[in-house]
Parts: structure tokens; sequence; C-alpha cells
């Protein structure tokens, strides 16, 4: 019989075989994965996309994405507010702060397989030779070029291998090509992320569309990792700004992977115009709101759809703090019970663990008192006046955790403060993948 010392070598040797196997098959689709695939994605007149493999990082691959929005668009986004954020990120917030004072179409330029982040002067070289290049190819003003770059941190851009692609990116441009350049943002991501709607402002019909990019370094102070949405509807360029710093704070500043922010996290909304209705210029204007509230679907979708894809996750998970002193607080709260290594490795392990989610309340720092926490596993009663709950049993919060989709429910019985924030389990896997990141 072998003993303990060969068995553990044979179990590492099929480890690394299966790690093997896995990185030359490419990554296995997420079990959340959305299981109708890629929505087909109307097209948004105003805007066309382009994609191409250029090799920044990847063979054999798109990984270079360009859009090009019509002139008149109102533009408007949100970034990491990392300390080391890229220098497109820098970028694009420059542009969008004399965005009232730009004419002419807009661009957006994205690349995955280099995040052009912490690379010096080099960062910024290669930022003004890709909005040049796109610039002079579309015949806009370098600064109406909104650029992106995702992947490995501290590696200077290849950015020759871009711009020697932007005459065959201009060229291939067509309104039908959003699922392509959705895959060209793809790093870690198992699967593209797309989602859209329609909705009815007076007795015009609006689409929105979007797509987005992101599966680990997910604990975005913005938004999270790379997300475009275009729309044909007309509004005023600061109304839509202020609906999408809203509409953030609520859907992908509300998830976390791994509790890592990324240095460039970039969100990026474009409404061309040209749905043919008159233009929302109020906030008074009983469309705003309906706009909003489509706009906000569409936002949490894609929120979602990342933290489905979360790596190597296998549960989806809602963690829904009510009672708090504040909404600040409850948000507070609501993240430190998502990011909490232990209760997403007890997650992975469909282990009902509820002390684990009572000591990551107490770690918050925000206001909660012992005996008038209750906490519950999708209906059940876990625990409440300090104390498991005489109902509850092992069996039954058990059940629970061998759901694919878990609700963690708190209430802190202090005020009327509420939040919902969403997260998904930490297994093995998610060791492998980022161990394996940059071989």
């Amino acid at each position: 019989m072998a003993d303990k010392g060969e068995i553990a070598a044979r179990i590492a040797a099929l480890q690394a075989e299966i790690a093997a196997l896995e990185k030359q098959l490419g990554p296995q689709v997420s079990p959340l994965a959305p299981k109708g695939g890629f929505p087909a994605l109307p097209v948004i007149d105003g805007v066309r996309f382009a994609a191409v493999a250029a090799g920044v990082k990847y063979q054999g691959r798109l990984d270079v994405m360009l859009a090009e929005i019509c002139d008149g668009a109102a533009m408007a986004g949100v970034f990491t507010t990392s300390k080391t954020r890229s220098a497109p990120v820098l970028a694009c917030q420059e542009s969008l702060a004399t965005i009232g004072t730009a004419r002419g179409k807009f661009a957006i330029l994205v690349n995955s397989g280099n995040s052009n982040a912490f690379t010096g002067d080099a960062g910024w070289e290669g930022v003004h030779a890709t909005r040049n290049a796109v610039g002079a190819a579309l015949g806009i003003d370098a600064g109406n070029v909104f650029c992106a770059s995702t992947g490995v941190i501290g590696v200077p851009l290849p950015y020759a291998r871009i711009t020697a692609k932007i005459e065959e990116l201009v060229t291939a441009l067509s309104p039908a090509k959003a699922e392509e350049a959705a895959r060209a943002i793809m790093t870690t991501d198992t699967f593209a992320k797309g989602a859209t709607t329609t909705v009815k402002l007076g007795g015009d019909t609006v689409r929105i569309a979007g797509f987005a990019k992101g599966s680990g370094m997910i604990a975005p102070d913005m938004a999270t990792m790379l997300v475009y949405i275009f729309t044909d509807a007309a509004i005023s360029q600061p109304l839509l700004q202020g609906m999408v710093s809203r509409l953030n704070a609520r859907s992908f500043n509300a998830i976390t992977v791994d509790s890592d922010t990324s240095t460039s996290d970039s969100l990026v909304m474009a409404a061309t115009g040209k749905s043919g209705m008159a233009p929302i210029t109020e906030a008074s204007d009983p469309r705003a709101a309906e706009f909003e509230a489509a706009l906000g679907g569409i936002m949490r979708d894609l929120a979602h759809q990342v933290v489905r894809d979360g790596e190597g996750a296998t549960k989806f998970v809602e963690v829904n703090v009510t009672g708090a002193e504040s909404d600040a607080d409850a948000h507070t709260i609501g993240l430190a019970i998502a990011n909490s290594p232990l209760v997403k490795t007890a997650i992975a392990g469909e282990d009902p663990n509820w002390g684990r989610v009572v000591m990551a309340i107490g770690k918050s720092g925000a206001a909660a008192e012992r005996d008038k926490i209750t906490i519950r596993f999708g209906d059940i009663l876990v625990a409440e006046n300090g104390w498991v709950a005489p109902s509850y049993t092992e069996a039954d919060g058990a059940a629970v955790m061998k759901r694919d989709e878990i609700t963690i429910n708190v209430d802190l019985g202090l005020s009327a403060g509420a939040a919902t924030v969403w997260t998904c389990d930490l297994t093995h896997r998610y060791i492998t993948i980022n161990a394996d990141y940059r071989s």
C-alpha cells in the first residue's frame, strides 16, 4: 500500500496535469453564466464597432476593440479612484472634464492583455500614440478618444501593435459588431457579458445596450473593470452623468469578487440622440425617471454578470442588510460580509457557518448591537436575540447552502439604513487562476 507521501505526490502530479490541460483548453465557462449566452444586442443608431487580433499579449484571439460614436452624442462616465490608476483612466477623466467643449465624433479604444498601469512615462506615451492614431484615422480630436487597457500591471504597453491595426479597425467598423467588441476586452472572463432593453419614452421607443468585462480584481470604488453602454436616447450630458453616477452606487459599486479594486476600472456611456425623440434636458421631465429606471436595470444586470463570472465562482450570493444606523453603515457591513474569506470559503464548502457572518458584522466598524441582530439564510431564521434561533437546524442551513444562488439577510434592529451587495464564493480555482495569471 502506498504511504501518505506517495499519495500526496500522485495527487500533486494529477493537479499539475489538470492545470496544464485547463491552460491549454482555456477557461472553463462559469457554471453561473447566463444560460442563453450572449444576448442579441440591437443596433444603436450612431454607434459602430470593430475588433481585431493585435497580439498585445494573447495570440490568435480578438484583443482590441474600437467604437465610433456620432457627432452630437452625450458622453458620461465613472472611473476608479485607485491612487495607482492607469494613464488611460487619467486620460479619460481629463476628456470627461472638458466634455462640455468637445466637438465632433467620439471614439472608444480598448485593448486587453496589458493594463498600461504603473508604467511611468511609457504609459502616457502609449496613450498619446493610440489616441492620436484613432483621431487621425477618424478625423476627430484625440481628446475625444476614450481609451482603456486591461490586463497585467507594470508592463509597458506594446502600443505599436495597436496603432498598426487602427486602419484595419476603421475599415471594419459596423453597427452590428458589438459582440465582437465585447469579446475583445475579455481577460480571465469565461464569457462575454451583454445586456439590452427597450423603453417607451412618451411615444418614442428607445434602445439601451451594453457590455462589460470583469472576473477578478473586483471590488470597485466607482464601477468595475470595463463597462460600455450605448443608447439612442436624446438626453443632456449633465443629466446623463448624474444618472450614471447614481446608478453606479447601486450596481457596480455594490459588487465584490475578491475585495481588490483595479487600477483600470472604467465605465463609459454614450447617448447618440438618434431615436428621433425630443431631448430630455430637465430632471423634472417624466421621461427622465423612466429612462433612469431602464438604465438601472442594464447596469445591475451587467454588474451581476461580473459576479457570476467571478474567478472560480460556483455560488452567486446576495447580501441584504437592513436596520442599520444609515445606508452607509449598511453598505459597510454588507461588504464586510461579502469580502470575508471565511464567509466566502464556508459558502464554497456549502457550510452554513453563521458564526462567520456574526464575525464580519462585528469587524466592519459600523454600529451594531449583538442582541438586536437577526440573521437569515434565505428564508431560514438562523440567529436572533444574541444567539442561534431555537427553530434553526443545521440541516435547514445546509440545504440553503447547496443552492447556486444564496441570500444572506441581516437585520441590525437599530434604524432604517439598508443596502444590498452581491458577491460569490471563494474556491481553490481562484488561487489556480491567479497563481498562473502572468505565465
